[in-house]
């Protein structure tokens, strides 16, 4: 009997993150407005009654996909967190090649992301769930001793970057990024190398 519980409870997992995945691609195509029960189970692949069923209102899916969305995006920011901080010297370039492809090849999904982060501007009731990936990535990153000023302004600067380069007519290379999230990681070399060549003049 448990297995049987444990079953139909697994299945119901595997169906809801699929409606949350099929939110997320329909944002990317058509945008927030194109989100609806039908059009969701649509992308899904499940009838509408399923939608509606894990889901009572749009609001209720936009927050879960939020929050779904933003626990994806802030493991994957933690774990970089970890490397820069045991190998601050060797992954830049790491750094740098994930914000490309966020803005080249996966460019679909991070417009969405940034779609339903900037619907919660208008939507107070969606802003708890798009600053979890904030509250999460500062929480990850606290073990470290990291300068709390100096962490929330790199993360508002990859913000910008990200932001500038889905609005770019080509998106930025790693050549284009690299100078800038080095700076950002290690501000206090760049300044010191400034002031150095400065002195020396």
């Amino acid at each position: 009997m448990n297995e049987q519980v444990d079953g139909r409870r697994a299945r119901g997992e595997r169906r809801r993150q699929a409606i949350l995945e099929a939110t997320l691609r329909v944002i990317e195509r058509d945008g927030v407005a194109g989100v609806s029960h039908r059009s969701v189970a649509r992308e899904a692949g499940v009838p509408t009654t399923s939608t509606t069923y894990y889901f009572a209102s749009l609001d209720d899916l936009l927050i879960a996909t939020l929050m779904w969305s933003a626990d994806t995006l802030a493991d994957d920011v933690s774990d970089l967190i970890v490397r820069l901080v045991n190998a601050p010297d060797t992954d830049v370039e790491e750094v740098t090649r994930r914000l490309v492809d966020m803005v080249g090849a996966n460019r679909g999904r991070t417009m969405a992301e940034y779609e339903l982060y900037l619907l919660a501007a208008r939507r107070p009731e969606l802003r708890p769930a798009a600053r979890r990936w904030l509250d999460l990535i500062t929480e990850a990153a606290r073990p470290f001793d990291t300068d709390p000023v100096a962490f929330r302004a790199f993360l508002a600067a990859v913000d910008g970057l990200l932001m500038q380069g889905l609005i770019a007519d080509e998106p930025p290379g790693v050549a284009d990024l690299e100078p800038v999230v080095s700076y950002l990681i290690r501000p206090r070399q760049h300044l010191d190398r400034l002031q150095g060549g400065t002195m020396g003049e």
